[in-house]
């Protein structure tokens, strides 16, 4: 028997359900070795790109391997198709950057 759950908005709203739902995507890299100046243009130039979009960008490494997630950075706002695209443009523009993942769009609090 598949009962359906019926929540009102205000509920709908602190989950982030249906017409709250935050979308986002995944990404990973590899960098190259490369010398100190080149990281830290690479790092600038992300930095101030993440910024320019209004994202929120979380990111981890293990040394030179690098796994992040995007989502928007205003409120009940969602990361776009083009968002997704513009990351991965800019990562591959970066000669020190190999291994280039970007996932699809996804609910970012149920299915990240």
């Amino acid at each position: 028997m598949s009962e359906t759950i019926i929540r009102n908005r205000r509920l709908r709203k602190k989950l982030y359900l249906e017409e709250f739902a935050i979308l986002g995507f995944e990404f990973s890299f590899t960098l190259t070795s490369s010398s100190g100046a080149d990281y830290e243009q690479f790092f600038t130039s992300f930095a101030a790109f993440v910024d320019k979009q209004h994202l929120y960008i979380t990111l981890e490494n293990d040394g030179k391997s690098f796994q992040g997630s995007a989502t928007s950075a205003d409120r009940y706002g969602n990361a776009t198709e083009k968002d997704r695209a513009d990351i991965e443009a800019l990562l591959s523009s970066h000669a020190i950057v190999t291994d280039l993942k970007v996932g699809s769009l996804v609910d970012a609090f149920y299915e990240m």
